[in-house]
């Protein structure tokens, strides 16, 4: 290259530099002035969630069975046809009409072969069409008869959306929590905002129980603006000072507190919810311990005509909190524990003694063959110990005979953990979709965060394909057998033998 061409090189090369400088300065203060404006956003958006994207609408995923179409036959050989056609020479004309003879019959066997081959082809393709027929109306009954119970799984899925619907409208407990969920998963924050809530709804006093996961002070962007600095060909960033961050992550929380509590009273126009108390817990490392730890930090009790008698465009966040009675630290990012006004309850007059199974199995027994309710309740015992190192607890319910929860478990994490229907299947055959959107409507019934579908077998296709992107976990067999060795227990499972029993 020229030494013109190199010189111009180097000049667009730090025009792009500073043109990339500019635009990470313009987004940093983007960023910030729309964590400023996280409250004044909520105000000019819509939080009344849909219920219909809660339906699948989505089309019956299995082609039609295509129609056969019978192949053309092959060319029927003609008589006349000169390869079946032996001229005599003029000798055989003249002296040998026994041979012309014998010519003659050989050519009619070379016709009457060729015919009978085509005639075998023929029959073997009408053979062959009658039974890709036969097989076509048969996947074809198949397929209505698969598509058919498709469309009813829906229908009954859409009317169970309905139902919570019509529900939340009386005040059902699950459903109202169902709903709150939508409003609030609709609600759009940045990316390092943690997404994670649970909510419970006591109908005596129309009181909405919010735990809300906040964001640690270390989540809180803090670039300020970036200048390309030509002298050295490196980028130079300047961040918020210590006290900006600080500042701003308080002023944050407030409005993430506020804005929640907007969102319901707006979002809930049949007004079933009264009031509503938020608690806000930050996991987040203990620098007495080095090991992470979840601290309620805000918590607010307020009721509705409270709530809407504020001017939520003019308010200071803190300000306006504080006069709420809310309760927190007067500096938030210290992440001083507070008592939450009201925690959410788990007491369920449902649940029955449980019993230790686990200790009993061997190589020996057949978990596919075991009684129904022992393996409940060592589903149960295995769950327990899987949540025991985080303090957590599953409970067996009556004789499975409410609406398909089979235990429940309480994760203690406030935010993560909560409630986890946990649903046993001791089946031999394969899991249909069904049992999975059972689960999920009871999931949704429960208010629960997560379903857990436990079975012997396996899953068909569509089973997993509707589990997809839903709170579900399903286990198969081997999956619960590799839960029982991960927890020093062994057993097998033997479906065959199961079905012969």
């Amino acid at each position: 290259a020229t030494e013109w061409e190199t010189r111009w090189l180097e000049i667009r090369s730090r025009e792009d530099a500073k043109e990339l400088a500019v635009q990470r300065s313009s987004e940093a203060q983007q960023q910030i002035k729309a964590l400023e404006d996280t409250l004044l956003y909520a105000l000019s958006s819509d939080p009344r969630p849909d219920w219909e994207t809660l339906k699948d609408k989505s089309p019956f995923p299995k082609p039609a069975p295509t129609e056969p179409q019978r192949p053309a036959n092959p060319v029927e050989p003609e008589r006349e046809h000169p390869r079946y056609i032996v001229k005599p020479t003029i000798f055989e004309l003249v002296f040998s009409p026994s041979r012309r003879q014998r010519k003659r019959e050989a050519s009619i066997d070379l016709w009457r072969t060729a015919h009978e081959e085509w005639a075998r082809m023929v029959g073997e393709l009408d053979d062959g069409y009658k039974k890709a027929v036969a097989e076509f109306d048969q996947a074809r009954v198949d397929w209505d008869e698969e598509k058919r119970s498709y469309i009813e799984a829906q229908r009954k899925q859409h009317a169970e959306v309905d139902r919570h619907r019509e529900n939340y409208r009386e005040g059902e407990p699950g459903s109202v929590a169902t709903f709150v969920d939508l409003v609030l998963s609709k609600s759009r924050y940045p990316d390092w905002m943690p997404r994670e809530f649970e909510a419970e709804y006591q109908r005596e006093n129309g009181t909405l129980i919010v735990s809300y996961s906040l964001p640690a002070l270390e989540a809180l962007p803090r670039l300020r603006e970036v200048a390309f600095v030509a002298s050295r060909g490196e980028m130079r960033e300047k961040n918020m000072t210590d006290a900006q961050a600080r500042a701003l992550y308080d002023t944050v929380i407030y409005q993430v507190v506020l804005r929640t509590v907007h969102e319901v009273f707006l979002a809930d126009n049949v007004r079933v919810v009264r009031s509503v108390v938020f608690n806000g817990y930050v996991t987040a490392t203990d620098p007495a311990t080095g090991k992470l730890s979840t601290t309620c930090i805000v918590s607010l009790h307020v009721t509705r005509d409270e709530f809407e008698s504020i001017d939520l465009a003019k308010v200071d966040p803190k300000a306006c909190f504080k006069a709420l009675k809310g309760v927190g630290s007067s500096k938030l990012h210290s992440l001083a524990a507070v008592a939450p006004i009201l925690e959410i309850h788990r007491q369920d007059s449902r649940f029955v003694s449980s019993r230790d199974v686990a200790e009993s199995l061997d190589d020996s027994v057949n978990l596919a063959a075991m009684d129904w309710e022992e393996f409940e309740h060592l589903t149960r015992e295995l769950f327990e110990a899987e949540f025991r190192s985080s303090g957590g607890e599953v409970k067996v319910t009556q004789s499975s005979r409410d609406g398909g929860v089979d235990a429940v478990a309480f994760d203690p994490d406030p935010i993560r953990g909560g409630k986890i229907v946990i649903q046993a299947k001791r089946y031999t055959n394969t899991v249909g979709v069904g049992a999975v959107r059972d689960l999920y409507g009871t999931v949704m019934n429960e208010g629960a965060t997560k379903g857990i579908l436990v079975t012997t077998s396996d899953y068909g296709p569509d089973a997993y394909r509707f589990a997809k992107d839903k709170p579900l976990t399903l286990m198969n067999g081997a999956n619960l057998l590799h839960l029982l060795e991960k927890h020093g227990h062994r057993a097998r499972i033997d479906l065959a033998a199961a079905k012969s029993d």
